[in-house]
């Protein structure tokens, strides 16, 4: 028999120890603003079917107050609204950790491109006393809504699954990174053969990650201080950076390429040429030893406007005179927007010189003009001019490993 009840998450009106199973689709952050949405069909269920519920539509509109959402207009800015929201979860899942029984399982569903996010989640599930066992992307989101039109949004939720944490055992990082490590490039080989990619591909390494981490109370450092989910995620991070790397470029040697250029093709890669808040970005850049920072303002390949950021493309730097002007490159990235200008222009005599005193003799530099070729989407007006240089190459006398003669 199914049963519908009105509550809070924080509540459960259940004893301990009650259900085999919870499974639960909490709020996505700060993605959705639930009751705002819920306004507009409230109104009209009210003056339609309210007589026949009179408790569930006592109030105007419908209830904020315990709404669980990171709304910083709601909550007196970002800050706040963290706190509120992380701490709300905690409550929830402690309390579906309570009317589980010994052996029960919760599913949780998440969806959210910030690992800020993410933190809030993986947090609120160990202070809570779980851990996870089992973690699987699953493609849930419609490619036709409004959000999918922008290039870095996610097409899928991660279900973990969870069960409760008996043990106080304390780990040692040392040896449960090495864990980690494997458990993630296990997992991540999986993904990539199922076609996860992007921004999906970071997001589904966390719950791998997790399994270890929250199989213990508490996780120490040498020094006796406790790692902290931020610490694990950045770590997480820099797996991923590195295996999706190798898997990108078909080679698992990648230190033939800077940090700069490398950042540029796994940005490309995980957000095309969406707008990304600061913080994500950040986050990726140190995944590769780069301070971010150090690429934005005239001359730079980052743009930064308010608390977002972008990635240059070619055509955006052409309109850059200080760029136009730079004579000495140390980044297989500037080097390869330089050659794209120079072939737009038709000046080809000068490319072949741009490239002969560049990286026009390096195999590993073509092999990342072809590889940030590869992970544009067709129809990129940048993928058909990395085709161009790329086909220019050849007429310009480069053999078939990219040197030129």
């Amino acid at each position: 028999m199914i049963r519908v009840l009105s509550g809070s998450a924080t509540r459960l009106p259940w004893p301990d120890n009650y259900f085999d199973a919870v499974i639960t689709d909490p709020p996505y952050y700060d993605n959705v603003p639930y009751s705002d949405l819920s306004d507009f069909f409230y109104v009209w269920l009210k003056r339609t079917v309210g007589h026949l519920y009179p408790e569930l539509f006592s109030t105007p509109l419908t209830p904020k107050g315990e709404e669980m959402v990171a709304d910083a207009s709601g909550a007196g800015g970002m800050v706040e609204a963290k706190k509120r929201f992380e701490s709300m979860l905690t409550q929830a899942f402690g309390e579906i950790r309570r009317v589980l029984k010994p052996e029960g399982i919760a599913v949780i569903v998440f969806a959210h491109k910030t690992t800020e996010a993410w933190e809030s989640v993986i947090r609120a599930l160990l202070e809570a006393g779980f851990y996870m066992t089992a973690s699987w992307p699953i493609h849930t989101e419609m490619t036709t809504r409004l959000r999918a039109r922008q290039p870095a949004a996610l097409a899928s939720s991660i279900y973990m699954v969870c069960r409760k944490r008996v043990g106080s055992e304390v780990g040692d990082y040392t040896q449960i990174r090495k864990e980690i490590a494997n458990r993630i490039r296990e997992k991540l080989a999986q993904f990539w053969e199922e076609g996860i990619r992007g921004a999906d591909f970071f997001m589904s390494a966390i719950g791998p990650a997790v399994e270890v981490f929250g199989r213990y109370q508490t996780v120490e450092k040498l020094s006796g201080e406790e790692v902290t989910v931020p610490e694990l995620l950045e770590d997480v991070r820099r797996e991923v950076a590195r295996f999706a790397l190798e898997r990108i470029l078909q080679q698992s040697e990648i230190g033939g390429i800077d940090s700069p250029s490398r950042l540029y093709l796994l940005w490309r890669w995980t957000f095309g040429q969406a707008w990304v808040p600061f913080d994500e970005a950040r986050k990726l850049a140190v995944s590769v030893g780069v301070e971010l920072t150090a690429f934005w303002g005239e001359g730079g390949i980052v743009k930064k406007d308010k608390e977002f950021v972008q990635m240059l493309a070619p055509q955006d730097r052409a309109k850059d005179p200080r760029f136009q002007k730079q004579q000495n490159f140390t980044t297989m990235v500037d080097a390869l927007h330089r050659g794209v200008i120079l072939r737009e222009k038709g000046h080809l005599a000068e490319l072949k010189e741009h490239l002969e005193s560049t990286y026009g003799g390096n195999s590993q530099f073509w092999h990342f003009a072809q590889a940030v070729a590869e992970v544009l989407p067709e129809g990129s007006k940048e993928k058909q001019q990395l085709e161009g240089l790329l086909y220019s190459s050849r007429s310009l006398g480069a053999d078939k490993q990219g040197r030129l003669f």
